[in-house]
C-alpha cells in the first residue's frame, strides 16, 4: 500500500483540519499538522469533525515549518498551491512523499514555493475565483495520488451486490 503524508501548515479552522483528519484515517495517510495553528487539539469542532476515527489516525505535530522541513529533508514533497504552474493530475505521487497544504487564508509560504516551484501543483478551477476549501483541495489531491497507484490496500466495492440492489 503507498503510504502518502499530508501536511498542514499553520491550518486555521479546526473544521477543515477534522475532515482532513478523517479523509487520511479512511485512506490510511499520515497527517502532519505544523504550529502554529488557531485551535486547540482538543476543539469540539476539531473533533466533531474528525468523527470517531481519531484512533485510526496517524498523526505527527511539528513545532514549526523550519522542524517540519528539516524532518522531512531529502524525502519527496509535493506543494499545493493556487500559484502553481502545473496541475495536481500531472505529477506522480511517489511513495512516501509529502503533500503540503498552506493555511487557509495565506496558502503556503512564497519562499517555499519558489524553492520546490517544480513539485508544486493547482487544481483547476474558474479563473475568477480564487480558492478551493482545504479540506476539499486535501481530499481531491488525495484520491489522485491514489488512483494513479490504483487505490492499493483500500477496499473499492460496497457490500450491496447487484441483486441486493435489484429487490
Amino acid at each position: 500500500m503507498k503510504q502518502l503524508n499530508i501536511v498542514l501548515v499553520e491550518p486555521e479552522i479546526p473544521q477543515n483540519t477534522g475532515n482532513i483528519a478523517r479523509t487520511c484515517a479512511c485512506t490510511g495517510c499520515r497527517l502532519h499538522l505544523v504550529e502554529p495553528f488557531l485551535f486547540k487539539l482538543e476543539d469540539r469542532y476539531l473533533k466533531r469533525a474528525g468523527l470517531d476515527y481519531w484512533s485510526s489516525l496517524d498523526l505527527t505535530i511539528h513545532k514549526s515549518l523550519d522542524d517540519f522541513l528539516a524532518f522531512a529533508a531529502g524525502k519527496p514533497m509535493i506543494l499545493a498551491s493556487t500559484k502553481a504552474g502545473k496541475n495536481h493530475t500531472q505529477v506522480s505521487y511517489p511513495d512516501g512523499c509529502f503533500i503540503l497544504f498552506g493555511k487557509e487564508t495565506a496558502g503556503l509560504p512564497e519562499s517555499l514555493l519558489r524553492a520546490h516551484y517544480e513539485n508544486c501543483v493547482r487544481i483547476p478551477m474558474r479563473k475568477t475565483l480564487r480558492s478551493l476549501n482545504l479540506s476539499n483541495s486535501a481530499a481531491i489531491v488525495i484520491y489522485e495520488a491514489l488512483r494513479q497507484s490504483g487505490f492499493d490496500g483500500l477496499e473499492e466495492a460496497g457490500c450491496l451486490t447487484k441483486e441486493e440492489n435489484n429487490r
